[in-house]
């Protein structure tokens, strides 16, 4: 076959397959192009989720009718004043937007420079219709009708009305979170689902955008290494969700969703969040143009850095820094489905004996205060004391539980955060009373955190000491499992876990880490090795140390079902207090949750 020149209409075609994958697609083109008019107010209409229409209204600087002609050329533009392609501060710089979106869609081009009269443009799927005069204040209105109506092979691949529409919302929300001083419009089969004012800050964009809960459950972010300089705020990490559509990233102002970007995000939360959740993050990445090449592919939502090592660790050490300084903040949203659960308090039915109604007490409750945890209960001859039929509503049931002494002055709850230990339920939940309400903490998940941040200091103090066992243990794994282990000797060594290969299916435990106390050393060694089998080869080695160290804090720490006495409570809290990232055990469960004054009327019918 010989070689030929393909048509206009074809090339048009095959540049559309690339730029116009979805109405979204074809939607992000028009805002970019607005944004880069200086426009300071943009209107979106849809209708259909964008595949009826697409109208774009901006009051930029607007064109004139040879520019207009021009806009529709491919490979024309006015944001490449020079050959200069690696010095692009603009969103758009290819010149294939409008060209393709015509070449698939009815398009109707309207423009007005100021001081100028207005003009308009048609074009269908490719073919000039007419143009003349129009009336239309300064800026562009660009409308697209009927997106692949004409190319049936295209249209049958659109997914639903309602999915196209979510596509094309997100792609207006990313954009005008990374312009918040543009007012921003959208309107979708006659409805307005969106409106933010210019002039904002970023944090107002990025809450009024994403959940205006955000705000007081986020840190701010603010770090600046060789030039390159990370901003936003990030999502403290019980304030998470199922799906990784709330991670905003911006390079240069432009959104995008790069892999590198993706995987440091999710390495600065390692350790902090369970695997299938994922944080709310709008990181903005300032990086100088010659760092960066924008240019990999027409979509233009993937970029390539000269220097890859550097932006990975700068947003893992930024958000890192920035969720140390959270403290022991955790996510503080009561449930209206949890405080549902609570019920009033009634009398248990009355049994009927034959000499009046007596009443039986409940087994006794899983609630220990202190040393007196676990003391035996000792029922009082209530078959005497709570005749209802007498005097039902003078009845005093007898007590449940005892509490301890007290042999000091009780805390003043003003002085803490986390509050004052009052008791222990089901020996798993510390129960404390602060200021403002009433604390239940999750002992467990938060010693868990507390050991892992002890280790993490440890390590960079020079290294975990180790607890020398009377008789070294011998762990049966499989070979791979071995290999992995004896791989990373050295590292286990700087965390105090001491061992070495015992044939070709075994590895032998000398030491553990003093830190763990006496713990399950097969179950440390096998979750150690299964942990190492599902490291990314990318992570860094603090990256990798981290997972170790977290496997490790997860045997040491205090186990659920432990009695604890008050002084052993109120150690933890006061630890919790001062240590980072204590409002989230190792997985991202929250540690501890309040009930506040307010909540607790409400359950009484106080409010």
């Amino acid at each position: 076959m010989s070689i030929r020149r393909l048509p206009e209409h074809l090339v048009n075609r095959i540049a559309a397959g690339e730029v116009v994958e979805r109405p979204a697609s074809a939607l992000k083109e028009l805002v970019e192009n607005a944004i880069d008019a200086g426009s300071t107010r943009i209107a979106v209409r849809l209708a259909s989720g964008g595949t009826d229409l697409i109208e774009v209204t901006d009051d930029g600087c607007g064109m004139s009718p040879p520019e207009m002609a021009l806009a529709l050329e491919r490979h024309a533009t006015s944001k490449l004043p020079d050959d200069e392609i690696d010095q692009v501060t603009t969103l758009g710089f290819r010149g294939e937007a409008l060209p393709s979106i015509a070449s698939v869609a009815m398009l109707s081009l309207e423009s007005r420079v100021r001081g100028a009269e207005g003009w308009s443009l048609s074009v269908d799927n490719g073919q000039k219709l007419n143009e003349g005069p129009a009336a239309l204040p300064p800026g562009t209105r660009v409308r697209v009708e009927q997106l692949f109506g004409r190319v049936p092979a295209r249209r049958k691949f659109l997914r639903s009305s309602r999915a196209e529409y979510a596509a094309s919302l997100d792609v207006v929300k990313r954009l005008a979170m990374a312009r918040p001083d543009i007012a921003f419009s959208v309107e979708h089969d006659g409805r307005r689902v969106l409106g933010v004012q210019g002039g904002e800050t970023r944090p107002e964009r990025v809450a009024g955008l994403t959940d205006r809960v955000l705000a007081e459950n986020s840190v701010a972010i603010d770090f600046e290494r060789e030039g390159v300089v990370l901003g936003g705020v990030a999502g403290i990490p019980t304030f998470n969700r199922g799906v990784a559509d709330h991670q905003y990233l911006f390079v240069n102002g432009r959104p995008v969703k790069d892999r590198l970007l993706v995987g440091a995000v999710r390495g600065a939360y390692a350790e902090m969040l369970a695997r299938d959740r994922h944080p709310v993050v709008a990181l903005f990445l300032d990086v100088p143009v010659d760092q960066v090449d924008v240019n990999v592919h027409p979509a233009k939502t993937e970029v390539r850095f000269r220097d890859p090592s550097l932006v990975r660790g700068l947003i893992v050490s930024g958000l890192r820094r920035a969720l140390d300084a959270a403290g022991h903040r955790s996510v503080q949203r009561p449930s209206e489905a949890a405080l549902g659960m609570w019920q009033p308090g009634s009398l248990p039915p009355v049994a009927d004996s034959g000499q009046g109604s007596i009443w039986s007490p409940p087994p006794a409750p899983s609630f220990a205060f202190g040393e007196a945890a676990g003391a035996p209960y000792t029922p009082v001859d209530h078959l005497a004391q709570s005749r209802v039929a007498e005097a039902r509503g003078s009845y005093t049931p007898p007590p449940q539980a005892r509490a301890e002494a007290a042999y000091s002055p009780v805390p003043e709850t003003n002085r803490f955060p986390m509050g004052v230990a009052r008791g222990q339920v089901a020996r798993t939940y510390i129960v404390a009373e602060a200021e403002d309400g009433l604390v239940l903490v999750d002992q467990h998940a938060a010693h868990e955190r507390l050991v892992l941040e002890r280790m993490r200091r440890a390590v960079a103090s020079g290294g975990v000491a180790s607890q020398q066992l009377l008789l070294p243990e011998v762990v049966e794994l499989d070979e791979p499992a071995c290999d992995r282990l004896e791989a990373r000797l050295a590292e286990l060594a700087e965390f105090g876990l001491d061992l070495e290969r015992f044939g070709p299916r075994a590895m032998l435990v000398r030491a553990t880490p003093a830190l763990l106390g006496q713990g399950d050393v097969h179950g440390l060694v096998t979750d150690l090795a299964d942990e190492l089998a599902s490291f990314d080869e990318a992570l860094s080695l603090k990256e990798k140390l981290d997972h170790v160290a977290a496997t490790m804090a997860c045997h040491g720490s205090v186990r659920a079902g432990r009695v604890l006495s008050v002084a052993e409570m109120n150690a933890l809290l006061r630890e919790m207090e001062v240590t980072p990232h204590s409002g989230q055990c190792n997985h991202g469960r929250p540690t501890w949750v309040k009930l506040a004054h307010g909540d607790i009327e409400k359950l009484f019918g106080r409010k």
